[in-house]
């Protein structure tokens, strides 16, 4: 390869922008970005409360019932901001999953519904026992702060490039 091939250590590099200006219409005229406003927040909020309920059950071996009932709430409302969000990609982008600019986003989220659907799959299946339960729940939720902060600092950009 040539040297032009490799720019220079601290090159800058133009990032293309998230959106082209017809993929930006697609976004603001679907109703899935809508959808996907209202279901990111209400999702955290779930997140907040499961993970308050699963740490207060680890802290003092109290209410196992509320933090399992959080987590299948939490996952419910994953699946549920997962699938609409393949819609709006589809409506935005024209593919399901991992257009471009959410590929990493896209491949992350892959990780947190391969663990929160984990926790199912053993609480079901009677696998695990409430300590390997809240272990997959936490490694679940972890994933899922992951996750968030990449679609929070994505949608900053976004609104940057915007302005």
């Amino acid at each position: 390869m040539t040297e032009a091939a490799f720019p220079p250590a601290g090159a800058d590099s133009p990032r293309p922008p998230l959106y082209t200006a017809a993929e930006r219409a697609r976004r603001d005229a679907t109703r899935w970005t809508l959808v996907q406003g209202v279901l990111a927040p209400l999702q955290f909020l779930v997140f907040l409360v499961s993970l308050a309920l699963v740490l207060r059950y680890l802290a003092t071996g109290a209410g196992y019932d509320a933090a399992t009932w959080s987590i299948v709430a939490k996952t419910a409302t994953l699946y549920a901001i997962m699938v609409t969000g393949a819609l709006w990609e589809k409506a935005v982008f024209g593919r399901y999953l991992l257009a471009r600019p959410f590929f990493w986003e896209d491949m992350m989220s892959f990780l947190v519904i391969a663990l929160h659907s984990a926790y199912l799959a053993a609480l079901f299946s009677g696998a695990l026992g409430p300590g390997g339960l809240m272990a997959v729940a936490l490694a679940a939720y972890a994933a899922y702060a992951v996750n968030a902060a990449q679609f929070v600092l994505k949608l900053r950009r976004a609104r940057l490039e915007a302005a």
